[in-house]
């Protein structure tokens, strides 16, 4: 059972196994490891690795494989059996410190964006000992960072580690300030909240599009879309409701806690949140979450679809990041209390946060960056591609009043009365929501709503640490310095509200005002991925990473390249996969309803306007788009040919944005009014009324 407190972290190499099967010598080493950073002897990792051995073959497992996930966007594993042969020929059970603590994978065969190449391909992954082992698949996985044989990080788990030691270096110095010396550690915590879509697993195999790209590239708008917001929450139905129950079960095993699920506005839409884990561990969590959502899917005849925007003029989907800081004594440090105005520990982290965001905003904005997620930033509850803050009013007001040194008085009602004297009166939070917001203030946490579907959480939280830790610095810095600390205090936060308001931003930020407000307020407008990716390699961000040791400049810069490939392969493959698809169903399909009308007229006796108009009037219109369609046709493959000739990465970028793209939505076009006009019969693609309503 999903709520069966003996399931959860069955498949998880807990603390408290660990604790139940090693050596209270071993057991203590090891903690202190992952508590404090400290190296970890080859004798502690063979005493390990022979505990983790014994339980993982006791749960059924066979194979070892390091877990990691590589600059792909989802994971990678490369499994070895348990079996050793001996001397005397016969075969042992075999897993040794040196197997846990190190593999060696094909490093040349990932994106490395120059790191690597084929003539040096060396590559190890390394066991990130603060993720603890689990078991999936009858496989044991050891949850891995990937590095090149110089060190390099190729990964994206490496940075995040990073960035959370600068975070908590710098923390700590502005805990200490504040007269606490209690506090060993300062975390990230986050909840990523995942967005997705099912449809039936034989309609999805009869789309090449979502099968080769996870989006469709063409189909005409349904009669009924999301516009009565009447999927919205509703009741689960049986298939969706099976798969759900199920995903939660394996979830629960592996040490996922999947807390919330429900559907979403757009039909076939729904949603998975997890509690609050630390940000690494959330990262493993949701990579796992995304993996089981497709594998269970298909069990069920579903296919989850995990791309930003898999249909058009229907909200698409994102992942929102829940992102705190807390303490290793449980104290939140972005909780306002009961008193915000006179919480200086909260105002000093909420003013570093609004300070490193405002600064590092193009790099934000690049964290989420993709050609999928183009199609989604703007509309439907997706913020636009400008980052910006959301306080709401009472933060809003506290913050002003601290700028102007004026006394601060709340009179709001800590409850709400809703009406009817048999309800009860509710307490009513600080702030309202603002789902068009990319950057909202949600009580004690920041949601950050950029993020698309099938992201990888780790890049926006490597962005949020750093810059953070950068900010932090400053603050630690400035106040260490000080001859009177508690009064610099209240001077600093002054200044930084007074220097760093322009970020916050808590009106609608659908209103076609907005772009013109950000634009005089000097915030950055990054409509699209080649707009934002050059963030990653301004000489402001290879300072931010480098001086706190989360990316050396080529590993920057390797990055840079890696996403800008993406970015151009992605759209490559769409414009092929559409052209394909034009060629061996479009163009059939119109010539076949074309030969029927044809037919039909050619065996009417008589064929004035009045006995054959309805079957002019259609082959004339059909006759006319296939027509364009050709000749868009045409287009498409004269430009994809045209954009093999760039050499340099960026204007290449922009060349599959500005022409490619707008060769593929004329083309869309045409296909979309052709859909419209053919009968089903001859059209054998499943349209969206079909995909978006077949699952009961």
């Amino acid at each position: 059972m999903t709520n069966d407190p003996h399931a959860f972290g069955s498949l998880v190499f807990t603390d408290a196994q660990m604790q139940s099967r090693l050596p209270e010598d071993i057991y203590r080493a090891l903690k202190k490891t992952m508590q404090l950073g400290t190296h970890l002897e080859l004798e502690v990792a063979e005493s390990v690795a022979k505990a983790l051995k014994d339980w993982a073959i006791e749960k059924g497992a066979t194979h070892f494989t390091h877990w990691f996930q590589p600059m792909t966007g989802i994971t990678a594993e490369k499994h070895d059996s348990f079996l050793a042969p001996t001397k005397e020929g016969r075969m042992i059970l075999e897993f040794s410190g040196r197997e846990l603590l190190r593999g060696e994978p094909d490093a040349s065969s990932f994106p490395a964006g120059g790191l690597r190449v084929t003539s040096a391909a060396r590559g190890y992954t390394v066991w990130d000992i603060t993720s603890y082992p689990f078991i999936k698949d009858g496989t044991l996985c050891i949850p891995a960072v990937f590095c090149s044989y110089h060190g390099e990080a190729l990964d994206k788990k490496t940075p995040l580690l990073r960035s959370m030691e600068a975070l908590n270096r710098q923390a700590l110095r502005i805990m200490r300030l504040l007269g606490n010396t209690t506090v060993q550690r300062v975390i990230t915590t986050v909840g990523s909240e995942q967005e997705y879509f099912l449809i039936d697993k034989e309609l999805y195999l009869k789309r090449p599009d979502l099968v080769l790209t996870g989006r469709t590239l063409f189909s005409a708008r349904p009669p009924k879309g999301h516009e009565l917001h009447d999927h919205y929450l509703t009741s689960l139905k049986p298939r969706v409701s099976a798969f759900m129950r199920e995903l939660e079960a394996e979830l629960w095993k592996l040490g996922v806690p999947a807390k919330t699920k429900h559907n979403e506005v757009a039909p076939a839409q729904h949603e998975l949140a997890p509690i609050f884990s630390i940000v690494n561990i959330a990262c493993d969590h949701n990579q796992l979450t995304m993996e089981l959502m497709k594998n269970i899917a298909a069990k069920h005849g579903l296919a989850c679809l995990l791309h930003e925007r898999p249909f058009a003029g229907i909200n698409g989907s994102g992942k929102h990041i829940n992102w705190s800081l807390a303490t290793d004594t449980g104290i939140n440090l972005l909780d306002p209390g009961e008193r915000p105005y006179e919480n200086i520990q909260f105002l000093l982290f909420l003013t570093a946060v609004i300070k490193a965001v405002d600064e590092y905003q193009e790099l934000l904005r690049a964290s989420a960056a993709s050609a999928g997620n183009d199609l989604r930033l703007g509309a439907n509850e997706a913020p636009p591609p400008i980052v910006s803050i959301f306080l709401g009013e009472e933060l809003t007001e506290i913050l002003t009043a601290w700028e102007t040194g004026a006394p601060y008085r709340s009179e709001r009602p800590r409850l709400m009365e809703v009406g009817a004297s048999v309800l009860p009166h509710i307490p009513k939070d600080t702030a309202d929501r603002n789902r068009t917001s990319p950057f909202a203030f949600t009580g004690n946490k920041f949601e950050f709503r950029m993020l698309g579907s099938a992201f990888s959480i780790a890049e926006p939280n490597i962005v949020l640490n750093t810059a953070v830790a950068e900010v932090l610095r400053e603050f630690a810095d400035h106040l260490e310095r000080a001859s009177d600390v508690e009064s610099e205090l209240s001077s600093l936060i002054r200044q930084t509200i007074r220097q760093h308001k322009r970020i916050i931003f808590n009106g609608n930020n659908y209103s076609a005002g907005w772009v013109q407000e950000a634009t005089r307020r000097g915030l950055a407008v990054l409509k699209t991925t080649v707009d934002a990716l050059p963030a990653w390699v301004a000489p402001k961000s290879i300072a931010l990473f480098t001086r706190h040791q989360v990316l050396t400049e080529p590993e920057i810069r390797s990055r840079y390249q890696i996403y800008l490939e993406n970015y151009c392969k992605t759209l490559q493959i769409e414009a092929l996969t559409m052209a394909d698809l034009v060629k061996k169903e479009i163009v059939p399909a119109c010539i076949d309803y074309q030969n029927e009308l044809i037919h039909l007229l050619k065996s009417k006796k008589t064929c004035g306007e009045f006995e054959c108009g309805l079957e002019k009037r259609f082959l004339g219109q059909i006759a006319s788009l296939s027509a364009a369609l050709l000749n868009k046709l045409d287009l498409l493959e004269k430009t994809l040919a045209e954009g093999s000739s760039e050499n340099d990465a960026l204007a290449e970028a922009r060349f599959y944005r500005d022409q490619v793209c707008g060769a593929m939505s004329e083309l869309r076009l045409v296909i979309d009014e052709l859909e419209r006009l053919v009968a089903k019969k001859h059209w054998r693609l499943p349209t969206y009324a079909e995909m978006l309503f077949s699952v009961n």
